[in-house]
């Protein structure tokens, strides 16, 4: 999306932005792969069980109080000029729209197995989350991408939302609790080039440096050398023969 941005709305992407969104990928790639299976979750029942758990009910009680506090507070005075706040904005609500979609998925696999789901409270609270928090995500993201470069919003959302849905489903599932070391190094340099690559996108986003220049200033470079190897060959012999040093 954001290197589209920069072909079909004109909006600039240089050098860094392009290798932050290539970073960016490789990380979430590399993220996919040395993901932990997560635990199965069949009825109901069992996603209210998971839900009603300490550890997540701590962390959505901690999102839905920053998510406040970004939305009154913050975002009032400080939304037009920091990217940041729409897009965390987003993020921290999107945690609950995908643990939404996941029990509702549950909900018509089985009602497509003729099981009563219809008397279930849990699916019309899942409803009610997923309408209000998809609803506060697209009025956000909308707010973000009328004040804010495209082609910088895509990204940052895509990495933030990840890593809230990506924490959530580790508190919801407990999946760290089966990863290897190995795996657990692979997710954690997956982020970390995550990082890297935003930080390029945002941090450079108003160096004007395009591949042509680029090469052409490395193509420069190893002329330097020469030219100073040769301007010191001629003075050494120079100096060597008399001659031309009575005449300099």
């Amino acid at each position: 999306s954001a290197i589209l941005s920069s072909y079909f709305l004109n909006e600039k992407l240089n050098i860094h932005g392009k290798l932050g969104c290539i970073l960016s990928i490789l990380g979430s790639t590399v993220m996919v792969i040395h993901a932990p299976e997560e635990e199965e979750v069949t009825s109901l029942d069992e996603m209210e069980r998971k839900l009603q758990d300490p550890a997540f009910v701590t962390f959505a009680v901690l999102l839905t109080v920053v998510a406040l506090v970004l939305i009154v507070v913050v975002a009032p005075k400080r939304g037009q000029t920091n990217i940041l706040i729409y897009v965390l904005i987003c993020s921290l609500i999107g945690a609950f729209s995908v643990s939404s979609v996941k029990g509702l998925g549950i909900a018509i696999k089985q009602m497509l197995e003729r099981k009563p789901v219809y008397g279930h409270p849990l699916v019309y609270i899942l409803v009610g989350i997923l309408v209000l928090s998809v609803s506060t995500q697209i009025n956000y993201l909308n707010k973000a991408l009328d004040m804010f470069n495209t082609s910088l919003v895509t990204p940052i959302y895509y990495v933030c939302f990840t890593t809230t849905v990506v924490t959530c489903s580790i508190i919801l599932f407990k999946e760290w609790s089966s990863m290897e070391l190995g795996d657990i190094i692979g997710t954690l340099s997956g982020f970390g080039s995550i990082i890297i690559g935003i930080f390029l996108l945002h941090a450079f986003k108003n160096t004007n440096i395009t591949w042509s220049q680029l090469m052409s200033t490395v193509a420069k470079e190893p002329s330097l050398p020469h030219l100073e190897f040769e301007t010191s060959h001629t003075l050494l012999e120079s100096v060597e023969d008399p001659a031309l040093a009575c005449e300099d």
